[in-house]
């Protein structure tokens, strides 16, 4: 008889340790963060309007089979003019789908995740400034101004970073991942 109640206890006491750690392993503590994936985006158009009206120069690069064997496609519309002041904008969107996603929103919204970085290269005489910041007050770029100082020629690359340092230096000190980076080979007149 007292077999039969020590196996109960046992059995009791089995069940009892195995619902504490069932409840202990289930806690919400352990759910992990959602991951905020990186965005497709296919299609970067920038627009540097001059100050003061006149044509826009467009640059936009277009790549629909993402990584596969075709080449982005890219543009530039014309040349800079030495001496002005242009207006920048930059929109990104995602063409695989139907209609397009404008890819823009979604980085401004996350501004703290996302920042622009201009880059000249090859002795492009140019200068450039952000215009739109994130609500700590770092730069995110999707509005900037470019200033062409002088005849000259040379690359112009913008590089999207999710979740860089912020403050930074530019882009060396930066981290984060790049979302798209293109380069444009522009002419300053």
């Amino acid at each position: 008889m007292k077999t039969l109640k020590t196996m109960r206890n046992l059995k009791f006491l089995a069940t009892a340790i195995f619902v504490t750690v069932l409840f202990v392993s289930c806690s919400d503590d352990d759910d992990p963060k959602p991951v905020n994936e990186e965005e497709v985006i296919t299609t970067m158009t920038v627009t540097l309007t001059p100050n003061g009206g006149g044509t826009p120069i467009t640059l936009q690069t277009r790549d629909l089979d993402g990584d596969g064997p075709n080449a982005p496609v890219v543009i530039v519309s014309g040349d800079l003019a030495s001496g002005t002041t242009y207006d920048g904008s930059i929109v990104l969107l995602n063409e695989t789908e139907n209609p397009a996603e404008n890819i823009t929103e979604e980085v401004e919204e996350e501004s703290l995740d996302h920042q622009f970085f201009y880059t000249s290269g090859g002795g492009l005489d140019v200068t450039t400034a952000y215009e739109n910041f994130d609500v700590n007050g770092n730069s995110l770029g999707t509005e900037f101004t470019l200033t062409a100082v002088a005849a000259s020629s040379g690359t112009l690359t913008f590089t999207l970073r999710h979740e860089p340092t912020k403050p930074n230096t530019g882009l060396g000190d930066a981290g984060g991942e790049t979302d798209i980076a293109a380069a444009f080979n522009v002419t300053v007149q």
